[in-house]
């Protein structure tokens, strides 16, 4: 069990480092920013690699609504669950330090700019309001979670299990980093929270009650759709 947390803890704090360092770090680098389009596919890319070096040991959730999703699933033993969250959080928040260790390295830096945080109304990077935000981070996780629950059914083809997570996870960007910087993650979310404090924590329930929602609601679905049994 040890080292499944660790595993768990390892790949968290690389998906919050890859993901969130690339919106921190690059996204608008003075003439060669990767954009929007960048930190989406630096989001995927971190699963993917995660995926293929440690999927065999943990299952490489990185996600404590993935974790609750395959347990509403039927795929994974509900006394499992809270070691997994823990750890996945305290992942979080390593990576959300060692980037704002990293990114204070730059003269002007500042907390301010959230360290990729998510948020809704003012804190929104389109504006969207708290009801948008709700929405789209309960629909995005749900269809992460009915894809995830899909791929690694034991029907399906589990070598493309990972990469196509991974590509989930790029087109759920893609689509929702404008409305709350996409989180479906709160582990995510929790990490750069706690390192900006003020608003991102007082926000931060957006990110933990709509994944986890989400999450649920897919596996209960998933499970009517193609039992396993």
């Amino acid at each position: 069990m040890i080292k499944k947390l660790v595993a768990e803890f390892i790949g968290t704090f690389w998906l919050v480092l890859g993901g969130c360092g690339s919106a921190v770090l690059a996204a608008a680098f003075p003439d060669v920013g990767i954009g929007l389009l960048g930190v989406s596919f630096a989001f995927g890319l971190t699963v993917v690699t995660m995926a293929y070096a440690i999927g065999h040991i943990s299952g490489c959730h990185l996600n404590p609504a993935v974790t609750i999703g395959l347990w509403s699933g039927g795929r994974f033993p509900a006394n499992e669950v809270g070691p997994y969250i823990v750890f996945q959080v305290l992942g979080a928040i390593f990576a959300a330090f060692v980037l704002y260790i990293i990114a204070s390295g730059q003269a002007g830096f500042d907390l301010a700019g959230g360290l990729a945080s998510n948020g809704y109304g003012d804190h929104s990077p389109g504006g969207y309001t708290m009801l948008s935000g709700f929405i789209t981070e309960f629909v995005m996780t749900f269809m992460f979670l009915i894809v995830i629950l899909g791929v690694t059914h034991k029907l399906a083809t589990p070598s493309m299990a990972g990469l196509a997570i991974g590509l989930a996870l790029v087109l759920i960007h893609l689509i929702s980093i404008p409305v709350t910087n996409t989180s479906v993650n709160p582990a995510r979310s929790t990490g750069p929270a706690i390192m900006v404090g003020d608003w991102a924590i007082a926000q931060l329930w957006l990110f933990w009650v709509a994944p986890i929602l989400g999450a649920i609601a897919a596996g209960v679905v998933y499970r009517w759709l193609c039992p396993d049994d």
